[in-house]
Protein backbone atom coordinates (compact mmCIF):
# COMPACT_ATOMS: atom_id res chain seq x y z
CA UNK A 1 0.00 0.00 0.00
CA UNK A 2 1.05 3.13 -0.61
CA UNK A 3 -0.12 6.57 1.17
CA UNK A 4 0.19 10.19 -0.71
CA UNK A 5 -1.05 13.82 1.19
CA UNK A 6 -2.20 16.11 -1.92
CA UNK A 7 -1.87 20.10 -1.31
CA UNK A 8 -4.90 19.97 -3.42
CA UNK A 9 -6.91 17.64 -5.29
CA UNK A 10 -10.48 17.24 -7.27
CA UNK A 11 -12.52 15.56 -5.40
CA UNK A 12 -16.12 14.53 -6.46
CA UNK A 13 -17.84 17.89 -4.86
CA UNK A 14 -14.54 19.99 -6.28
CA UNK A 15 -11.17 20.74 -5.23
CA UNK A 16 -10.17 20.77 -2.10
CA UNK A 17 -7.27 21.28 0.08
CA UNK A 18 -5.23 18.83 2.04
CA UNK A 19 -6.12 15.56 0.49
CA UNK A 20 -4.89 12.02 2.34
CA UNK A 21 -5.45 8.90 0.36
CA UNK A 22 -3.71 5.43 0.15
CA UNK A 23 -3.40 3.38 -2.75
CA UNK A 24 -4.29 -0.50 -2.48
CA UNK A 25 -4.72 -3.05 -5.01
CA UNK A 26 -5.23 -0.13 -7.67
CA UNK A 27 -7.93 1.27 -5.76
CA UNK A 28 -8.18 4.66 -3.60
CA UNK A 29 -8.75 4.52 -0.13
CA UNK A 30 -9.29 6.20 3.10
CA UNK A 31 -9.65 9.68 0.95
CA UNK A 32 -10.25 12.68 3.60
CA UNK A 33 -9.83 16.85 2.89
CA UNK A 34 -8.42 19.19 5.34
CA UNK A 35 -5.79 17.05 6.84
CA UNK A 36 -2.21 17.60 7.77
CA UNK A 37 0.36 15.71 5.93
CA UNK A 38 1.52 11.91 8.36
CA UNK A 39 4.90 10.36 8.53
CA UNK A 40 5.53 8.17 5.89
CA UNK A 41 3.20 10.25 3.11
CA UNK A 42 4.39 10.94 -0.12
CA UNK A 43 3.64 14.76 -0.59
CA UNK A 44 2.28 15.44 -3.90
CA UNK A 45 2.49 19.57 -4.13
CA UNK A 46 0.62 21.36 -6.72
CA UNK A 47 -2.67 20.02 -8.16
CA UNK A 48 -3.70 16.49 -8.18
CA UNK A 49 -6.41 15.34 -11.13
CA UNK A 50 -8.49 12.25 -11.19
CA UNK A 51 -7.13 10.59 -14.09
CA UNK A 52 -7.45 12.28 -17.77
CA UNK A 53 -9.87 10.35 -20.59
CA UNK A 54 -8.68 10.25 -24.15
CA UNK A 55 -12.19 9.56 -25.59
CA UNK A 56 -11.22 9.38 -29.39
CA UNK A 57 -8.09 8.53 -30.85
CA UNK A 58 -6.58 7.85 -34.21
CA UNK A 59 -3.17 6.59 -33.02
CA UNK A 60 -1.24 6.67 -36.37
CA UNK A 61 -2.98 10.23 -37.23
CA UNK A 62 -0.02 11.34 -35.48
CA UNK A 63 2.28 10.90 -38.06
CA UNK A 64 0.72 13.52 -40.12
CA UNK A 65 1.01 16.35 -37.25
CA UNK A 66 2.95 19.22 -38.80
CA UNK A 67 2.73 17.97 -42.43
CA UNK A 68 -0.83 18.74 -43.84
CA UNK A 69 -1.13 22.33 -43.78
CA UNK A 70 0.27 23.34 -47.20
CA UNK A 71 -2.18 24.44 -50.02
CA UNK A 72 -5.25 24.62 -47.84
CA UNK A 73 -8.43 21.69 -48.74
CA UNK A 74 -10.79 20.17 -46.47
CA UNK A 75 -11.51 17.71 -44.16
CA UNK A 76 -11.90 15.22 -47.81
CA UNK A 77 -8.69 16.28 -48.67
CA UNK A 78 -6.84 16.13 -45.32
CA UNK A 79 -8.52 12.60 -45.65
CA UNK A 80 -6.21 11.61 -48.59
CA UNK A 81 -3.01 12.36 -46.81
CA UNK A 82 -4.29 10.40 -44.19
CA UNK A 83 -5.01 7.44 -46.25
CA UNK A 84 -1.66 7.50 -47.72
CA UNK A 85 0.00 7.19 -44.56
CA UNK A 86 -2.74 4.33 -43.44
CA UNK A 87 -1.31 2.22 -46.71
CA UNK A 88 2.18 2.45 -45.45
CA UNK A 89 1.46 0.43 -41.65
CA UNK A 90 1.97 -3.05 -40.82
CA UNK A 91 1.70 -4.47 -37.19
CA UNK A 92 5.55 -3.70 -36.75
CA UNK A 93 5.38 -0.49 -37.71
CA UNK A 94 1.97 -0.19 -36.13
CA UNK A 95 2.98 -1.12 -32.62
CA UNK A 96 6.07 1.35 -32.52
CA UNK A 97 4.35 3.99 -33.59
CA UNK A 98 1.33 3.63 -31.37
CA UNK A 99 3.30 2.99 -28.41
CA UNK A 100 4.99 6.68 -28.80
CA UNK A 101 1.96 7.93 -29.15
CA UNK A 102 0.53 6.93 -25.94
CA UNK A 103 3.53 7.75 -24.22
CA UNK A 104 2.91 10.66 -25.56
CA UNK A 105 -0.19 10.90 -24.15
CA UNK A 106 0.69 9.36 -21.00
CA UNK A 107 3.64 12.48 -20.37
CA UNK A 108 0.37 14.89 -21.00
CA UNK A 109 -2.15 13.16 -18.39
CA UNK A 110 -3.53 10.74 -19.91
CA UNK A 111 -4.44 7.90 -18.01
CA UNK A 112 -6.61 6.08 -20.44
CA UNK A 113 -7.50 6.23 -24.01
CA UNK A 114 -10.06 5.00 -26.42
CA UNK A 115 -8.81 3.79 -29.65
CA UNK A 116 -11.68 4.17 -32.43
CA UNK A 117 -9.78 0.96 -34.18
CA UNK A 118 -10.05 0.72 -37.92
CA UNK A 119 -7.24 -0.31 -39.69
CA UNK A 120 -7.66 -3.98 -39.35
CA UNK A 121 -5.89 -6.54 -42.06
CA UNK A 122 -2.72 -6.04 -44.63
CA UNK A 123 -2.18 -3.30 -47.23
CA UNK A 124 -4.57 -5.77 -49.69
CA UNK A 125 -6.79 -5.94 -47.58
CA UNK A 126 -6.21 -9.62 -46.33
CA UNK A 127 -6.41 -10.57 -43.13
CA UNK A 128 -3.19 -11.29 -41.37
CA UNK A 129 -2.41 -15.09 -39.93
CA UNK A 130 -3.43 -13.36 -36.72
CA UNK A 131 -6.20 -11.67 -37.81
CA UNK A 132 -6.16 -9.26 -35.01
CA UNK A 133 -2.75 -8.91 -35.50
CA UNK A 134 -2.88 -5.01 -35.76
CA UNK A 135 -5.02 -4.92 -32.53
CA UNK A 136 -2.92 -6.57 -30.83
CA UNK A 137 0.17 -4.10 -32.02
CA UNK A 138 -2.38 -1.19 -30.07
CA UNK A 139 -2.95 -3.16 -26.65
CA UNK A 140 0.81 -3.91 -26.99
CA UNK A 141 1.59 -0.20 -27.33
CA UNK A 142 -0.79 0.68 -24.14
CA UNK A 143 1.04 -1.88 -22.14
CA UNK A 144 3.99 -0.91 -22.33
CA UNK A 145 2.94 2.74 -22.31
CA UNK A 146 1.58 2.32 -18.81
CA UNK A 147 -2.39 3.58 -20.14
CA UNK A 148 -5.69 1.40 -19.63
CA UNK A 149 -6.94 1.20 -23.16
CA UNK A 150 -10.35 0.85 -24.32
CA UNK A 151 -9.71 -0.90 -27.70
CA UNK A 152 -12.92 0.54 -30.17
CA UNK A 153 -12.80 -2.05 -33.21
CA UNK A 154 -14.75 -0.24 -35.78
CA UNK A 155 -17.00 -2.18 -38.64
CA UNK A 156 -16.27 -0.13 -41.75
CA UNK A 157 -18.12 -1.95 -45.31
CA UNK A 158 -18.44 0.86 -47.67
CA UNK A 159 -16.77 3.01 -49.23
CA UNK A 160 -18.77 5.96 -48.66
CA UNK A 161 -22.40 7.29 -49.27
CA UNK A 162 -24.14 9.44 -51.83
CA UNK A 163 -27.60 10.06 -52.78
CA UNK A 164 -27.59 7.00 -54.78
CA UNK A 165 -26.51 5.25 -51.69
CA UNK A 166 -23.63 3.39 -50.45
CA UNK A 167 -20.35 3.45 -52.70
CA UNK A 168 -18.05 0.21 -52.91
CA UNK A 169 -14.99 0.27 -50.90
CA UNK A 170 -11.34 2.21 -52.60
CA UNK A 171 -8.13 0.43 -52.80
CA UNK A 172 -6.97 2.01 -49.64
CA UNK A 173 -10.42 1.31 -47.81
CA UNK A 174 -10.16 -2.73 -48.48
CA UNK A 175 -8.03 -2.63 -45.40
CA UNK A 176 -10.92 -1.44 -42.88
CA UNK A 177 -13.12 -3.78 -44.05
CA UNK A 178 -14.21 -7.22 -42.79
CA UNK A 179 -16.37 -7.81 -45.86
CA UNK A 180 -19.47 -7.83 -43.62
CA UNK A 181 -20.81 -8.07 -39.85
CA UNK A 182 -20.44 -11.67 -39.34
CA UNK A 183 -16.30 -11.66 -40.36
CA UNK A 184 -16.54 -8.51 -38.17
CA UNK A 185 -18.35 -10.16 -35.27
CA UNK A 186 -16.00 -13.06 -35.06
CA UNK A 187 -12.74 -11.30 -35.35
CA UNK A 188 -14.15 -8.95 -32.50
CA UNK A 189 -15.30 -11.97 -30.65
CA UNK A 190 -11.70 -13.52 -30.68
CA UNK A 191 -10.32 -10.17 -28.21
CA UNK A 192 -11.12 -10.50 -24.19
CA UNK A 193 -10.68 -7.76 -21.56
CA UNK A 194 -8.00 -7.43 -19.52
CA UNK A 195 -7.58 -5.97 -16.14
CA UNK A 196 -6.42 -2.50 -18.36
CA UNK A 197 -8.46 -3.44 -21.19
CA UNK A 198 -11.83 -2.91 -22.55
CA UNK A 199 -12.98 -4.15 -25.31
CA UNK A 200 -15.58 -2.02 -26.82
CA UNK A 201 -17.23 -1.90 -30.33
CA UNK A 202 -17.93 0.89 -33.03
CA UNK A 203 -19.89 1.83 -36.55
CA UNK A 204 -17.07 4.19 -37.87
CA UNK A 205 -20.08 6.39 -39.11
CA UNK A 206 -23.30 5.98 -41.50
CA UNK A 207 -21.29 6.83 -44.48
CA UNK A 208 -19.13 3.46 -44.08
CA UNK A 209 -22.07 1.34 -42.59
CA UNK A 210 -25.54 0.45 -44.15
CA UNK A 211 -27.98 1.17 -41.89
CA UNK A 212 -29.48 -2.77 -42.66
CA UNK A 213 -26.36 -3.44 -40.68
CA UNK A 214 -26.70 -1.40 -37.44
CA UNK A 215 -28.85 -4.41 -35.73
CA UNK A 216 -26.64 -6.88 -36.22
CA UNK A 217 -23.50 -4.53 -34.78
CA UNK A 218 -25.72 -3.29 -31.78
CA UNK A 219 -26.39 -7.21 -30.90
CA UNK A 220 -22.75 -8.16 -31.33
CA UNK A 221 -21.68 -5.01 -29.37
CA UNK A 222 -23.90 -6.25 -26.55
CA UNK A 223 -23.16 -4.12 -23.09
CA UNK A 224 -19.95 -2.77 -24.56
CA UNK A 225 -19.34 0.93 -25.32
CA UNK A 226 -20.70 1.60 -28.78
CA UNK A 227 -19.09 4.95 -30.07
CA UNK A 228 -19.39 6.07 -33.92
CA UNK A 229 -18.68 9.51 -35.77
CA UNK A 230 -21.23 11.57 -36.16
CA UNK A 231 -21.80 14.60 -38.32
CA UNK A 232 -18.79 16.02 -38.44
CA UNK A 233 -19.01 16.94 -42.02
CA UNK A 234 -22.17 18.75 -43.41
CA UNK A 235 -21.64 16.86 -46.40
CA UNK A 236 -22.19 13.60 -44.41
CA UNK A 237 -25.22 15.13 -43.49
CA UNK A 238 -26.78 15.75 -47.24
CA UNK A 239 -26.08 12.50 -48.31
CA UNK A 240 -28.08 10.69 -45.44
CA UNK A 241 -30.49 12.68 -45.74
CA UNK A 242 -30.46 12.73 -49.74
CA UNK A 243 -30.27 8.62 -49.50
CA UNK A 244 -32.23 7.77 -46.10
CA UNK A 245 -34.42 10.80 -46.21
CA UNK A 246 -33.65 11.63 -42.46
CA UNK A 247 -30.10 12.82 -40.40
CA UNK A 248 -27.46 10.77 -39.31
CA UNK A 249 -28.69 10.91 -35.32
CA UNK A 250 -32.59 10.22 -36.73
CA UNK A 251 -31.34 7.57 -38.18
CA UNK A 252 -29.01 5.68 -35.63
CA UNK A 253 -32.14 6.39 -33.25
CA UNK A 254 -34.46 4.72 -35.54
CA UNK A 255 -32.32 1.23 -35.67
CA UNK A 256 -31.99 1.68 -31.92
CA UNK A 257 -28.09 2.63 -31.28
CA UNK A 258 -28.46 5.82 -29.06
CA UNK A 259 -28.23 5.34 -25.57
CA UNK A 260 -26.08 5.44 -22.32
CA UNK A 261 -23.70 3.11 -23.61
CA UNK A 262 -22.98 4.97 -27.41
CA UNK A 263 -20.97 7.91 -27.67
CA UNK A 264 -21.51 9.97 -30.65
CA UNK A 265 -18.11 11.65 -31.35
CA UNK A 266 -17.63 15.14 -33.15
CA UNK A 267 -21.68 15.31 -33.62
CA UNK A 268 -20.85 18.59 -35.07
CA UNK A 269 -23.59 19.71 -37.30
CA UNK A 270 -26.90 18.82 -35.30
CA UNK A 271 -30.44 19.98 -35.90
CA UNK A 272 -32.34 21.21 -32.64
CA UNK A 273 -34.31 17.69 -33.32
CA UNK A 274 -30.98 16.05 -32.88
CA UNK A 275 -29.86 17.79 -30.58
CA UNK A 276 -32.74 16.74 -28.38
CA UNK A 277 -32.70 12.94 -29.29
CA UNK A 278 -29.18 12.68 -28.37
CA UNK A 279 -29.86 14.35 -25.05
CA UNK A 280 -33.25 12.03 -23.91
CA UNK A 281 -31.11 9.32 -25.01
CA UNK A 282 -28.51 10.23 -23.17
CA UNK A 283 -26.16 9.16 -25.81
CA UNK A 284 -22.60 10.88 -24.67
CA UNK A 285 -21.05 13.50 -27.18
CA UNK A 286 -17.15 13.23 -27.53
CA UNK A 287 -16.33 16.41 -28.63
CA UNK A 288 -12.05 16.86 -30.07
CA UNK A 289 -12.16 20.94 -30.07
CA UNK A 290 -8.24 20.56 -31.27
CA UNK A 291 -8.80 18.40 -34.17
CA UNK A 292 -12.20 19.89 -34.83
CA UNK A 293 -10.51 23.49 -35.50
CA UNK A 294 -7.52 22.30 -37.55
CA UNK A 295 -9.92 20.63 -39.90
CA UNK A 296 -12.35 23.07 -39.73
CA UNK A 297 -14.88 20.81 -38.98
CA UNK A 298 -16.90 23.51 -37.06
CA UNK A 299 -18.36 24.42 -33.24
CA UNK A 300 -20.36 22.02 -31.72
CA UNK A 301 -22.96 22.53 -30.01
CA UNK A 302 -21.43 21.33 -26.39
CA UNK A 303 -23.78 23.46 -24.13
CA UNK A 304 -27.18 22.46 -25.83
CA UNK A 305 -25.85 19.22 -25.52
CA UNK A 306 -25.15 18.90 -22.40
CA UNK A 307 -28.32 21.04 -21.38
CA UNK A 308 -30.28 18.65 -23.20
CA UNK A 309 -29.11 15.70 -21.25
CA UNK A 310 -26.07 14.08 -23.12
CA UNK A 311 -23.14 13.54 -20.99
CA UNK A 312 -19.67 15.24 -22.89
CA UNK A 313 -16.45 13.66 -23.10
CA UNK A 314 -12.92 14.48 -24.94
CA UNK A 315 -10.46 13.37 -27.05
CA UNK A 316 -7.99 14.41 -29.55
CA UNK A 317 -8.31 12.23 -32.44
CA UNK A 318 -6.02 13.34 -35.10
CA UNK A 319 -3.24 14.39 -32.40
CA UNK A 320 -2.52 17.70 -33.89
CA UNK A 321 -2.35 18.41 -30.29
CA UNK A 322 -2.02 15.88 -27.54
CA UNK A 323 -2.76 18.11 -24.63
CA UNK A 324 -5.81 17.35 -22.52
CA UNK A 325 -6.00 21.05 -20.70
CA UNK A 326 -6.02 22.34 -24.52
CA UNK A 327 -8.98 20.34 -24.71
CA UNK A 328 -11.31 21.28 -21.41
CA UNK A 329 -10.44 24.69 -22.56
CA UNK A 330 -11.13 24.45 -26.34
CA UNK A 331 -14.66 23.36 -25.07
CA UNK A 332 -15.28 26.46 -23.03
CA UNK A 333 -13.14 28.50 -25.10
CA UNK A 334 -15.07 27.32 -28.84
CA UNK A 335 -18.42 28.05 -27.14
CA UNK A 336 -17.53 31.39 -25.81
CA UNK A 337 -16.68 32.45 -29.73
CA UNK A 338 -19.69 31.06 -31.04
CA UNK A 339 -22.17 32.32 -28.21
CA UNK A 340 -20.14 36.01 -27.06
CA UNK A 341 -20.37 34.80 -23.39
CA UNK A 342 -18.28 33.56 -20.80
CA UNK A 343 -18.85 30.79 -18.41
CA UNK A 344 -20.52 28.57 -20.37
CA UNK A 345 -18.76 25.35 -18.48
CA UNK A 346 -17.21 25.88 -14.94
CA UNK A 347 -13.92 24.38 -14.30
CA UNK A 348 -15.61 21.61 -11.91
CA UNK A 349 -17.88 20.88 -15.10
CA UNK A 350 -14.50 20.75 -17.25
CA UNK A 351 -12.77 18.64 -14.99
CA UNK A 352 -15.60 16.08 -14.77
CA UNK A 353 -16.25 16.20 -18.74
CA UNK A 354 -11.96 15.54 -19.31
CA UNK A 355 -12.06 12.39 -16.25
CA UNK A 356 -15.25 10.93 -15.01
CA UNK A 357 -17.48 11.27 -18.18
CA UNK A 358 -14.43 10.24 -20.23
CA UNK A 359 -14.06 7.40 -18.56
CA UNK A 360 -17.65 6.33 -17.84
CA UNK A 361 -18.08 6.34 -21.87
CA UNK A 362 -14.95 4.15 -22.30
CA UNK A 363 -16.60 1.42 -19.72
CA UNK A 364 -14.70 2.04 -16.83
CA UNK A 365 -17.54 3.34 -14.54
CA UNK A 366 -15.51 2.92 -11.27
CA UNK A 367 -12.51 5.24 -12.95
CA UNK A 368 -12.25 8.68 -13.41
CA UNK A 369 -12.49 10.02 -9.78
CA UNK A 370 -10.70 10.24 -6.45
CA UNK A 371 -12.58 8.35 -3.96
CA UNK A 372 -13.20 5.39 -2.38
CA UNK A 373 -13.24 2.20 -4.15
CA UNK A 374 -12.54 3.82 -7.47
CA UNK A 375 -9.38 3.49 -9.49
CA UNK A 376 -6.55 4.99 -8.31
CA UNK A 377 -5.33 6.83 -11.63
CA UNK A 378 -4.41 10.37 -10.87
CA UNK A 379 -2.36 13.16 -12.72
CA UNK A 380 -0.53 15.75 -10.63
CA UNK A 381 -0.04 19.03 -12.42
CA UNK A 382 2.76 21.51 -11.00
CA UNK A 383 1.28 25.36 -9.72
CA UNK A 384 4.32 26.69 -9.80
CA UNK A 385 5.91 26.79 -13.66
CA UNK A 386 5.00 29.73 -15.65
CA UNK A 387 2.45 29.08 -16.75
CA UNK A 388 0.60 28.13 -13.62
CA UNK A 389 2.57 30.78 -11.24
CA UNK A 390 -1.01 32.58 -9.03
CA UNK A 391 -2.80 30.35 -10.86
CA UNK A 392 -6.24 29.79 -8.66
CA UNK A 393 -6.12 25.50 -7.92
CA UNK A 394 -9.82 25.22 -8.78
CA UNK A 395 -9.25 27.10 -11.90
CA UNK A 396 -5.66 25.09 -12.68
CA UNK A 397 -7.59 23.38 -16.06
CA UNK A 398 -7.29 27.64 -17.55
CA UNK A 399 -3.64 28.02 -17.22
CA UNK A 400 -1.52 23.95 -17.29
CA UNK A 401 -0.39 22.77 -20.43
CA UNK A 402 0.69 19.37 -20.84
CA UNK A 403 3.73 20.75 -20.18
CA UNK A 404 3.10 21.13 -15.99
CA UNK A 405 2.02 17.25 -15.49
CA UNK A 406 4.54 16.31 -13.28
CA UNK A 407 3.46 12.77 -12.25
CA UNK A 408 1.56 10.39 -13.69
CA UNK A 409 -0.55 7.13 -11.98
CA UNK A 410 -2.40 4.47 -13.32
CA UNK A 411 -3.83 1.52 -11.25
CA UNK A 412 -1.60 2.72 -8.35
CA UNK A 413 1.49 2.52 -10.42
CA UNK A 414 3.80 5.60 -11.32
CA UNK A 415 4.33 5.37 -15.13
CA UNK A 416 5.37 9.26 -15.22
CA UNK A 417 7.31 11.23 -12.56
CA UNK A 418 9.06 14.63 -12.78
CA UNK A 419 7.82 14.88 -15.91
CA UNK A 420 9.62 12.04 -17.30
CA UNK A 421 7.86 8.40 -18.87
CA UNK A 422 9.18 5.29 -17.89
CA UNK A 423 10.00 4.81 -21.34
CA UNK A 424 12.52 7.71 -22.03
CA UNK A 425 11.45 10.45 -24.12
CA UNK A 426 7.99 9.64 -26.07
CA UNK A 427 9.74 12.57 -28.84
CA UNK A 428 12.83 9.77 -29.34
CA UNK A 429 10.43 7.07 -29.41
CA UNK A 430 8.18 9.38 -32.46
CA UNK A 431 11.28 9.43 -34.20
CA UNK A 432 12.41 6.28 -34.83
CA UNK A 433 8.91 5.63 -35.06
CA UNK A 434 8.48 7.79 -38.19
CA UNK A 435 11.73 7.18 -39.47
CA UNK A 436 10.91 3.61 -39.78
CA UNK A 437 7.94 4.87 -41.55
CA UNK A 438 9.44 6.85 -44.15
CA UNK A 439 11.51 4.24 -45.30
CA UNK A 440 11.18 2.90 -48.80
Amino acid sequence: MNSYWAAYAWLPDGCHAGVSFDVADGRFAEVRSGVESRAGQEVLPGVTLPGLANGHSHAFHRGLRGRTHSGGGSFWTWREQMYALAARLDPDSYAALARAVFAEMAQAGYTVVGEFHYLHHDQRGRPYADPNAMSNALIQAATEAGVRLTLLDACYLTGGLAATGHLPLDPVQTRFSDGDVDHWQVRIGLLSDLDQLRIGAAVHSVRAVPAEAFSRIDEAAGKRPLHVHLSEQPAENAATQAFYGCTPTELLDDHGLLGRRTTAVHATHLTDTDIKTLGSTQTTACFCPTTERDLADGIGPARRLANAGSPLALGSDQHAVIDPFEELRGLELHERLATGERGRFTPAELIMIASEAGYQSLGWPEGGRIADGALADFVVVRSDSVRTTGARPDQIGFAATAADVDQVVVAGQVIVRNGQHQLGSPAGLLRAALDQLEKP
